[in-house]
């Protein structure tokens, strides 16, 4: 899987140029983009993109000192919403993040805040699962990390073949949360239930 550096691979949101295309894309779909409903959507689909993309996670790197705590730390439940980069539609994704900490323990919203770094994009799902657990793994020191994502995909459910209860779960397990059976069973077990 190719990493794309998230933060660097992209100038920021052109809200002007952006607005002035959306006009252009209402009037080819046969759209008058000055009627009532229809004045501001240029200017609110630019700022969108441009909140969207240039979104700033804040902080990713607050840690605290966590000698022998010996099990592993699981935040689950994280919702995060990113792009389709293949249809432009959003998918939703219900993510946890585990880890096992070596002599520190990353606090506990840097998780989720590494998760928005790679949300924040035009993305595949695989591509978030993956490049989280390595941030993580850079993160906290430790390659005992565990990514579990699970979409929804509009680009599925509201397009082509309309298949609107399909999800698509995805991992990236490293380290010990691979190697080690149990350790990876009980990870697991806690971070899709219902689905093991």
């Amino acid at each position: 899987m190719t990493s794309i550096p998230v933060q660097s691979r992209r100038r920021p949101v052109d809200r002007p140029r952006v607005e002035a295309l959306t006009r252009q894309l209402l009037l080819a779909l046969g759209e008058d983009p000055d009627r009532d409903g229809l004045k501001d959507t240029p200017r609110r689909f630019a700022d969108w993109w441009g909140e969207f993309l240039d979104h700033d996670p804040g902080r990713l790197d607050t840690s605290f000192e966590a000698s022998q705590y010996g099990e592993f730390v699981l935040l689950t439940g994280i919702e995060a919403w990113s792009v389709c980069e293949h249809h432009l539609l959003p998918f939703r994704l219900d993510v946890s993040i585990a880890y096992v900490p070596d002599t520190a323990v990353l606090g506990l919203s840097k998780l989720v805040r590494h998760l928005e770094v790679h949300a924040h994009a035009l993305q595949l799902q695989e591509r978030v699962t993956h490049d989280v657990a390595h941030d993580v793994a850079k993160a906290t020191g430790t390659d005992d990390v565990a990514v579990f994502t699970v979409g929804e995909h509009l680009c599925m459910s509201m397009r082509g073949v309309k298949a609107t209860t399909v999800r698509t779960t995805t991992a990236c397990r490293l380290g010990r949360t691979e190697s080690d059976p149990d350790l990876a069973a009980r990870i697991e077990r806690l971070a899709l239930p219902g689905r093991t």
